[in-house]
């Protein structure tokens, strides 16, 4: 099993002069840290205008930033938007991370998730699932030797050498956002990497494993011509200390990144409120104080906990096959020390348990021959995304206010 890392680089109000740099800054001796750890990913999201939830519109900037500090964590877009970037652009950018890492860019892609973001840019939600398979068949000829055209619906490109090339031939990792459960299902058709959410519940995990692997080995159609990347992904809210009540108390961040994602995700096209009218950090205290039992059981979930809680879990995850677990401890204001800590406390007693797994190298193997038919689960029962945290955001309906 590896070992991911995830930042959205959250930042809740309220905000005073240095907030930003400090975030930045802190965020990349994480990074260090994490590698010098032995932590095998680092993902870093590409999101624009969602105020407190995500300040990270650049993460070819950041990346290129951590490049330059570590040495083996593969530093991995998570993702780039195809809707708002030309595709030459998106080539352009993960090439040259690939060559300032020495080829340990992965490449995730993206459509984005709301109008707040996709407006600005000429995007709408009906069409950016279209504009974002065109961009794909545009972008992969750019990897390649000499040049290439591409003309479509919504790209123009004539015939250009995009360069430079990067170093992984021929070309990085692939991986798709799963935000939404469906799209893991699209992930494997796709042939990319799926990185998602963790699931509910083990039986929602189970059939969603199965779906992925069943649409990757047998309903595969790929966009363009491309190297596949059969891998499954979960972000996991984390935090890590010698007791589970030590790391709940560390661990609010999570359950504002969940009240945030929930609130946002209910609202009609997940359109954010205007700039400055709502302070979600104080909406979040607000709702915790009305619900202080949703945010008990939120904090029970994921990856929150002792090192011997944490391996508990991790024991559950490895029997429902997942690739890869990133770990989300940047959120909310959860403190620079406690995520270090948390950090270098499950690197030293809970990872090395999990660094080797040949039964699931072997099962994978498997799975991708044929040799091993997986079946086919009908995944309607398991499409819920929140758990039990949904019946207690969903009525906390934030009103306008302003803030400073």
């Amino acid at each position: 099993m590896k070992f991911g890392i995830f930042y959205e680089l959250q930042l809740p109000r309220p905000w005073e002069a240095g907030d930003e740099l400090r975030l930045y800054q802190d965020a990349l001796t994480q990074l260090e840290t994490a590698d010098r750890l032995g932590y095998d990913h680092a993902w870093v999201v590409e999101h624009h205008f969602l105020e407190e939830y995500s300040h990270s519109p650049s993460p070819e900037s950041f990346l290129a930033a951590a490049s330059q500090r570590t040495k083996n964590i593969r530093l991995g877009h998570g993702i780039f938007q195809l809707t708002t970037n030309h595709p030459a652009r998106v080539a352009e950018r993960v090439a040259v991370l690939d060559l300032l890492s020495n080829g340990r860019c992965e490449f995730g892609m993206g459509e984005s998730a709301s109008i707040t973001e996709l407006t600005p840019f000429g995007r709408d939600m009906e069409t950016k699932r279209e504009v974002f398979e065109e961009a794909v068949r545009a972008i992969f000829p750019m990897f390649g030797d000499g040049g290439s055209e591409h003309h479509g619906k919504y790209f123009d490109i004539p015939l250009r050498n995009v360069v430079p090339k990067p170093v992984q031939k021929p070309h990085p990792p692939l991986w798709m956002a799963c935000s939404q459960l469906p799209t893991i299902e699209r992930a494997g058709e796709s042939g990319f990497g799926a990185r998602g959410f963790q699931f509910v519940s083990a039986d929602a995990a189970h059939a969603w494993v199965h779906a992925y692997y069943n649409a990757i080995t047998r309903r595969l159609k790929k966009l363009a011509d491309y190297q596949i990347n059969p891998n499954m992904a979960l972000v996991s809210f984390f935090m890590c200390a010698k007791t589970d009540e030590e790391a709940r108390a560390r661990a609010d961040g999570a359950t504002f990144f969940q009240f945030a994602l929930r609130f946002y995700g209910a609202s009609q096209n997940r359109q954010r409120p205007a700039p400055g009218t709502v302070n979600m950090w104080d909406e979040y205290n607000k709702w915790k104080r009305e619900n202080p039992q949703a945010q008990e059981a939120a904090l029970r979930g994921g990856l929150i906990g002792s090192p011997e809680t944490i391996a508990k879990k991790l024991r559950r995850f490895r029997t429902s096959h997942i690739d890869q677990v990133i770990l989300l401890n940047q959120a909310g204001k959860n403190s620079h020390e406690h995520i270090c800590e948390s950090l270098e406390l499950f690197a030293r007693e809970v990872m090395p348990e999990f660094r080797e797994d040949p039964e699931h190298e072997a099962w994978k193997a498997g799975v991708m021959s044929g040799a091993i038919q997986l079946e086919e689960i009908d995944t309607e029962a398991f499409t819920d995304r929140y758990g039990k945290l949904a019946a207690g955001v969903a009525s906390a309906r934030p009103a306008a206010a302003a803030v400073g």
